[in-house]
């Protein structure tokens, strides 16, 4: 991965930032940062043990919220060119009844993640149960989950680059 796919990543965000984290990139010092912010990962590294901690924040801070039929991990989410992880609805007819489902797909490289990417991606998912779109609400209410909500965002999205010319940090 070149700078300008890096540049692509980080597009949103101060060009400043953006150069300082393409520099530290390119001369291989971004892991050392990334590992003494977050010095190691989680042991949620099975699909029942995802489905348990993310309904545990959907218990925490959106009780009424649709249950979800499914939490996993997907090895086809390509985590630089679609999505960290996917939220899913499904509708079917059972009987006269229309029945609606949900699900959470998360990505398998947060397997080996810092937690907080983990909740950061799993609080995400979860706001698109009452939001379906990102906007100001859909914002507001990943921060209520997680107060570093962005910070935490911009970190694991330089994970992922670093992830992606270097391969993982914490093997």
């Amino acid at each position: 991965m070149g700078s300008h796919d890096a540049h692509r990543i980080l597009a949103y965000y101060p060009h400043e930032v953006v150069d300082r984290a393409v520099m530290l990139l390119e001369q291989n010092r971004l892991g050392d940062l990334l590992k003494q912010r977050y010095p190691g990962t989680h042991e949620i590294r099975t699909d029942k043990a995802l489905y348990e901690y993310v309904t545990g924040i959907k218990k925490e801070y959106m009780r009424k919220s649709a249950n979800i039929a499914r939490i996993c991990y997907d090895d086809r989410i390509n985590t630089l060119e679609n999505a960290l992880g996917q939220h899913r609805f499904k509708s079917r007819v059972q009987g006269v009844k229309l029945r609606a489902s949900s699900e959470i797909r998360i990505a398998s490289v947060f397997k080996k993640a810092p937690l907080p990417f983990l909740r950061m991606i799993a609080v995400h998912e979860l706001a698109h149960l009452k939001e379906k779109e990102h906007n100001k609400a859909f914002y507001r209410l990943c921060e209520h989950m997680e107060p570093d909500y962005h910070a935490i965002e911009f970190d694991m999205r330089l994970f992922l680059l670093h992830t992606d010319r270097y391969g993982s940090l914490y093997e």
